[in-house]
């Protein structure tokens, strides 16, 4: 089985999944139903076709995982002190961030993966110069946003190795 068919497969599982998920109930019937309504979908409301290159690399692709959850819980920690302490509220802003991404997918994936730390979501991306605008609820002080860009390019960095295994320019040189 080739590799495209062997995504449109698991795509077609994962929609029957969440399907029976929603019923609420792991019935034959409802699997069933899933299956039907993941093919009416794929069939009536196909989605572009987003090429795949690379590979996946365990090691990094844990590592984004671990660190992913590390962020998420350390700033939920820092928003809950935001909320309580005695001064007033943080100054927020939007920050641009060119990330050097070469694939569409890992770009929208590394997106996700911001909007997941709890104070950053992403605005906007612009896939032509690779970037991304961000706002950022901790904006001030120059640390925080010197925090904010080391996040970022960790995680950038993890990503591409995971998916993309190219170098990014700061490794090469």
């Amino acid at each position: 089985m080739n590799r495209e068919r062997l995504v449109r497969v698991g795509v077609l599982i994962w929609l029957a999944v969440v399907y029976t998920a929603l019923w609420g109930n792991a019935s034959v019937a409802n699997m069933l139903g899933g299956l039907v309504v993941g093919v009416l979908i794929m069939v009536l409301l196909p989605l572009p076709r987003v090429p795949v290159t690379g590979g996946l690399h365990l090691l990094p692709l844990l590592q984004v995982i671990f660190l992913t959850a590390y962020y998420a819980i350390e700033s939920s920690f820092q928003i809950a002190w935001f909320a309580v302490r005695p001064a007033g509220a943080p100054v927020s802003g939007v920050l641009r961030v060119r990330l050097a991404i070469g694939s569409d997918l890992v770009l929208v994936l590394c997106a996700d993966v911001l909007n997941l730390i709890p104070g950053t979501m992403v605005l906007e991306l612009d896939r032509a110069t690779g970037t991304a605008w961000v706002h950022v609820l901790d904006v001030g002080s120059d640390a925080s946003v010197e925090e904010f860009y080391r996040i970022t390019r960790r995680l950038e960095g993890l990503l591409v190795r995971a998916f993309e295994r190219k170098p990014l320019p700061e490794e090469a040189s």
